[in-house]
């Protein structure tokens, strides 16, 4: 990990870092992350300070399907995890033209990729101070890196499309399978629940600590078989675009990823009536629904930003996405709850209940907004 003072010549591999050439990557990686660093709040707090209908439809939106099922929200993690895949072509792809040896990246990527396995671990837990059996080792930053790092090896060492495709189905019909046929003690096979899944059962066996959900872990070691292939529909998508910069073609590869995330999702809706839709096992069926949202996200931010060259209003969102993992990793360490009431409570002060909740939430987005805004204008940047 590094902090760097100017701006990289190169994007990282083992995180979605900005890719020059790409402006839409950035602004639709701040766009994600926003949510994650607390917008999804805004409705939350209006929910339960007015009842007004939209504000409840909203905010349950934007929380996590229990178990089978999806929602926008179930978007968030994997859109991320799917940029990751976007950034590879750009990044691994420069290099090779440039001669950087095939061993040399791969030496890169896992040490990377091992490097946000650690930070997880950290994120959870702190800086190990607790017993082994009490800390929880799966995390959102383990799953980037791990699945990440796979992706970015199977597209180093299979640069052949049609290999990486069949990777793709292999891992996504692999995981049914086993999901599917493979027994679990005292449950049976196929039995898809919290208690019996395959992959719970696997994680319970192999994985030090706890659980988040003491019987399973929705990042555990197992259900990032699939995971997997959701980075790699990010290089798919990733190699589309990196593929003849001419701008005439621009539109035609708006077009395709269109086509492409329509796909994946009436594949991923037909496949979840055999094997549901669902994030915490990471079904395959979720992975092509959540990847076929993501492409088309990309698509719509890709077609606004670098075809149509509208880019003005994405600068909020672009600040956020160039340092996306240090404002993900910053809230365990800066209080950034102190410093909004300290600049806004008094004025909040004078407003009714509803402003108030949803101004505090205005105001700590904005505390965060502005810590991103001068480490942007100074040109620093966390690199993984």
């Amino acid at each position: 990990m590094q902090s760097s003072s100017t701006a990289a010549s190169e994007p990282a591999l083992a995180q979605p870092a900005p890719v020059r050439r790409l402006m839409s990557l950035d602004a639709l990686r701040g766009f994600d992350m926003f949510w994650i660093a607390g917008g999804e709040e805004l409705f939350h707090v209006l929910a339960k300070t007015t009842g007004w209908a939209w504000a409840i439809f909203m905010a349950d939106q934007f929380t996590h399907v229990e178990w089978n099922g999806f929602r926008p929200y179930d978007c968030i993690f994997p859109l991320f995890l799917f940029m990751a895949g976007v950034s590879t072509p750009f990044a691994v792809g420069g290099r090779l033209e440039r001669g950087v040896s095939k061993g040399e990246l791969a030496r890169k990527m896992i040490t990377r990729g091992l490097i946000l396995v650690v930070l997880g671990i950290i994120y959870n837990n702190g800086l190990f101070t607790k017993p082994i059996s009490d800390m929880r080792f799966p995390s959102v930053l383990a799953r980037i890196g791990l699945a990440g790092m796979c992706a970015q090896l199977i597209y180093l060492y299979f640069p052949n499309p049609k290999v990486q495709y069949a990777w793709f189905a292999g891992l996504l019909l692999g995981y049914w399978a086993a999901m599917k046929l493979i027994p679990v003690p005292g449950c049976g096979a196929g039995i898809l629940t919290l208690d019996c899944s395959l992959a719970g059962y696997i994680d319970r066996s192999v994985l030090p600590g706890r659980l988040y959900l003491k019987v399973h872990d929705p990042e555990g070691l197992f259900s990032t078989i699939p995971a997997i292939a959701t980075a790699l529909l990010g290089i798919f998508s990733g190699q589309l675009l990196r593929s003849d910069g001419r701008s005439a073609h621009r539109d035609q590869k708006t077009l395709w990823l269109v086509l492409g995330g329509i796909s994946c999702l009436v594949l991923g809706y037909s496949w979840g009536l055999v094997f549901p839709i669902n994030k915490n096992l990471w079904t395959s069926s979720f992975a092509l629904v959540a990847g076929g949202w993501s492409i088309l996200m990309l698509a719509l931010f890709y077609w606004i930003i670098d075809v149509k060259k509208i880019s003005g209003w994405a600068f909020f969102f672009t600040v956020i996405g160039m340092n996306s993992i240090l404002i993900y990793i910053a809230g365990e360490f800066i209080d950034f709850e102190y410093a909004a009431k300290f600049f806004f409570e008094g004025i909040l002060s004078f407003f009714s209940e509803p402003i108030r909740a949803t101004g505090a939430v205005v105001a700590l987005l904005a505390v965060k907004w502005a810590f991103l805004y001068f480490l942007y204008k100074k040109k620093v940047f966390l690199r993984v």
